[in-house]
């Protein structure tokens, strides 16, 4: 990152007009070669007055599709006795209707349990809270290149100095209270995210295997503060910590679960968003995630935006154990911190991430459903007496197709766009002959 506040040679306030985009500019940018800075800004214009991507909503429209589909067979084929009756379909046809009636029972208590009254809608919205977060953080990192598979320990550095902070400050009112402890969760992911950040830019170190080691270092730094005075409930025994003051958590509606650290969670897409493409420093990481060869010959400090970024994506999985420590799911009691509070969220924000395609609007969204999926799969199995583990598989079947666009596009194959219709074209005569006198 340049020291100076003139506009960079890649910089969107540049006074260079870019070069004209041709295809040869893709192809270079496909195959890691170096560009000439106006090429690339081409590239920046190009997508900056691109329209609307229909064409991915649509396909993550026909995944969502068929990952039901595909979780309503395996549904049929888990009933015994549903799967016997499909044995003699065409003497007595009871299969098809038995079937739709334990689909169809089991979808609508899903959706009933995840948004069926005011309670089901709160209790989504705490769900959904700190996967936002999380999937923010696993996001940007993607948008340079990163994979900070370490969402699990930063979340978990958060929650403890969160947790640490609204239990040790008794004497502080409502709003100081509760910003010093957002504030302190915000530095532990940070700090955390910052320390395979700098190993990264700095050592070369890679980014997956550093994080992956801090999520074990993070959770074993957790359950030996549990032991310790400082953080250990008085008159306890077992790992738990202090109550969190009431004063340190989000404020809630009365009688749900909708509380403000959702609407937090909801500006943090929204800066996310802007970071990104408002600011010379969002231009700085989606140039380097692109083609970090090409951003350092443009004259940026691909090693100081590497870091930063880390530390922005540390700061965003923090303030997803914030999300936790700070803002009790359910009971008239807050939370306190244990080995387990943080769950799952660092490695679900992920499946978020992916869901989202990396974009803060999508990622909103895709938090959404899966804290929807995970609310409302409590009701199906109570009522329609479908085993929770079927939710794991609508969930693992959705981010497979989500994730493979092209497996849905060769499912679909009117999904796909016209250039890519064009590529599986078999080649013309003509186009042969230019290609054999180009080997040549």
């Amino acid at each position: 990152m340049s020291s100076s506040d003139e506009p960079g040679p890649l910089d969107p306030g540049s006074a260079d007009s870019p070069a004209p985009l041709d295809e040869s500019v893709i192809e270079k940018i496909s195959t890691d070669e170096p560009v000439t800075s106006h090429e690339a800004a081409a590239v920046q214009e190009r997508k900056a007055r691109r329209g609307f991507p229909w064409n991915d909503v649509w396909v993550t429209v026909a995944a969502f599709v068929l990952a039901f589909i595909v979780s309503a067979v395996v549904m049929v084929a888990a009933d015994p006795d549903i799967s016997k009756e499909w044995s003699y379909l065409f003497s007595r046809p009871d299969a098809l209707t038995d079937s739709w009636s334990e689909v169809s029972a089991a979808y609508v208590a899903l959706f009933q349990g995840a948004f069926g009254s005011w309670s089901a809608i709160t209790a989504t919205t705490a769900q959904a809270a700190p996967l936002i977060c999380g999937g923010l953080a696993i996001g940007l990192g993607f948008k340079a290149g990163l994979f900070n598979i370490g969402g699990q320990g930063q979340a978990i550095a958060g929650a403890t100095l969160a947790a640490w902070a609204g239990f040790s400050f008794h004497s502080l009112p409502l709003v100081p209270h509760l910003v010093l402890a957002m504030l302190a969760g915000l530095l532990g992911g940070a700090v955390w995210g910052g320390i395979a950040g700098v190993l990264k830019a700095r050592a070369g170190a890679n980014e997956v295997i550093v994080t992956i080691m801090l999520n074990y270092v993070a959770s074993g730094l957790l359950a030996w503060l549990l032991t310790t005075k400082a953080f250990q409930m008085p008159g306890r025994t077992d790992p738990i910590a202090p109550v969190v003051d009431w004063n340190a958590t989000f404020p809630r509606l009365a009688g749900s679960q909708l509380h403000l650290g959702f609407f937090i969670a909801l500006l943090l897409a929204v800066a996310t968003w802007w970071l990104l493409d408002r600011t010379r420093l969002g231009f700085q990481i989606k140039a380097v995630g692109a083609n970090p060869r090409a951003s350092a010959t443009a004259g940026m400090n691909v090693a100081t935006v590497t870091a930063v970024t880390m530390t922005i994506s540390g700061a965003l999985a923090g303030f997803a154990g914030v999300e936790v420590a700070l803002g009790p799911i359910s009971g008239a009691t807050p939370t306190q911190l244990s080995i387990g509070l943080v769950g799952s969220i660092g490695f679900d924000a992920i499946t978020v991430a992916l869901l989202g395609r990396s974009r803060p609007f999508g990622i909103v969204l895709a938090g959404l459903f899966w804290g929807a999926m995970s609310q409302g799969g409590l009701r199906m199995q109570a009522l329609a007496q479908t085993s929770l583990d079927l939710v794991s598989v609508i969930q693992a079947v959705i981010v497979m197709f989500v994730a493979a666009p092209m497996l849905v596009k060769t499912v679909l194959p009117f999904l796909r766009t016209a250039r890519e219709r064009r590529r599986r074209a078999p080649a013309g005569p003509s186009e042969r002959d230019s290609r054999k006198g180009a080997l040549a």
